[in-house]
């Protein structure tokens, strides 16, 4: 078609030839990239451009669009997972949180496995193989696989505007907007969530840990004046399970999402540490440890006298480490900055230390911005016979691990693990070992 404009941006038809980082596909107008949402490779869409694509004085490498309609589906196009975020509703009034939630499962997890691919290859310059598995898959087929796409967040925040209105952001907006279900939620917290009321502009995180209970979070803004600090339910202590242990942990702090995320993960890392050779003589680092849940599986492949740290910034989360790894003897937990704790360690530990800990190995799961080149250096300083790198971001891992690469540590492969259906997130684990050979 020709092209047209309205009052947001210019209208044209478009070509979607491939899936990028970030849960947006990929188009080509006249010679520009445009980057799109709410589409599948292979399809034609009408889209709307950005209200500053094509003005005069446009030299941006790329643009992005909405999609208006779909003229020509992809085999793999589905009905959306949560309708109120489907194609035939206005772009601004699409939830986010779903945006792989109209494509089949097996293509989902088949374009997830594409962008790790492309981010090891061309972010990383890695020629490394990767697979992907699903959540039951990793655990071990503890689930039924037809349970894993959907009611699986253990955890959701709502948010609530000045009007009172209570609901997820618009896609990549601060626009709350209100809808009739969450699809991906837990049954008890969905049901929970239907039923909220007025409340203060903010945030509400919805919780259910393993006990059951929903536990209701308000996050306000800003407390009413005159009203008394009073005890903050997110600092409630609540137990999560996980490997057939139980795991402290504070309402409102850090847990894997999905159900079944915990599980598949210990028992994917549980495996890499068999491999990699665990001696029970090193000394042995989780670094981003949280309550030390990774921190456990290291300490029960070493063995109850091995020498294990678990390194956390958050005060709250390595209290609940303490408790939860005080049946190890070797075990420990430190509240420090990561970036911190690895340089001064790398300065002062003894010979002995650094003799043990090149025996150890380092689990390592950082945040989605990845650990970064520093602590990278400051790892491969310790000299650790291998590392295990727990990921959340494929473009992050894959800069990190080329940095590994140049500081003498290769990996044999990457597992990819879909703890996230119906978005594009998309957990990944990998072994690097110590080659000697730093370039």
């Amino acid at each position: 078609m020709t092209e047209t404009t309205d009052a947001a941006g210019p209208i044209i038809d478009l070509d979607i030839t491939d899936v990028a980082h970030g849960g947006v596909f990929v188009g080509r107008h006249e010679g520009r990239v445009v980057f799109v949402p709410d589409t599948i490779p292979g399809e034609r869409v009408r889209v709307r451009l950005d209200a500053d694509a094509a003005a005069d004085g446009d030299t941006r490498r790329f643009w992005r669009a909405e999609v208006l309609e779909v003229l020509d589906a992809a085999p793999a196009r589905r009905p959306h997972i949560w309708r109120a975020a489907d194609v035939d509703t206005a772009p601004e009034d699409r939830p986010g949180g779903a945006d792989f939630g109209h494509i089949a499962l097996d293509e989902q997890r088949a374009l997830k496995l594409r962008v790790l691919q492309d981010a090891l290859a061309r972010i990383g310059r890695l020629d490394v193989p990767a697979s992907l598995i699903t959540a039951t898959e990793a655990a071990g087929g503890a689930d039924e696989p037809e349970r894993e796409d959907a009611g699986w967040r253990t955890r959701v925040s709502l948010h609530v505007d000045a009007a009172g209105r209570v609901g997820p952001f618009a896609a990549r907006s601060h626009r709350v907007i209100e809808v009739d279900d969450l699809p991906l939620a837990v049954p008890g917290i969905a049901q929970v969530a239907a039923g909220l009321g007025a409340a203060a502009e903010g945030r509400i995180d919805l919780v259910q840990p393993a006990d059951g209970r929903v536990r209701v979070l308000g996050r306000p803004d800003a407390r009413p004046r005159g009203q008394k600090k009073t005890l903050d339910p997110a600092r409630e202590v609540v137990v999560e399970r996980a490997g057939g242990r139980d795991f402290r942990v504070d309402a409102g702090g850090f847990w894997q999402v999905h159900r079944l995320a915990a599980d598949a993960l210990t028992t994917v890392l549980a495996r890499e540490l068999a491999g990699a050779g665990l001696d029970p003589d090193g000394w042995h680092l989780d670094l981003y440890g949280g309550v030390g849940l990774f921190a456990a599986t290291l300490a029960d492949a070493a063995g109850s006298g091995a020498r294990v740290t678990s390194v956390e910034a958050d005060a709250r989360a390595t209290e609940h480490a303490g408790t939860n790894l005080a049946q190890w003897l070797g075990a420990r937990a430190e509240t420090a900055r990561v970036d911190r704790w690895v340089a001064q360690l790398a300065a002062r530990a003894s010979d002995a230390e650094r003799e043990r800990l090149s025996r150890g190995v380092v689990v390592l799961d950082p945040p989605r911005a990845g650990a970064r080149a520093a602590v990278v250096r400051g790892i491969a300083a310790l000299n650790p016979a291998a590392v295990v790198y727990i990921a959340c971001d494929p473009v992050a891992l894959a800069r990190d691990m080329a940095t590994f690469r140049d500081e003498g540590y290769e990996a044999a492969g990457v597992q990819g693990i879909d703890l996230f259906p119906h978005s594009h997130h998309v957990e990944a684990v990998t072994t690097l070992i110590r080659t000697g050979g730093r370039r």
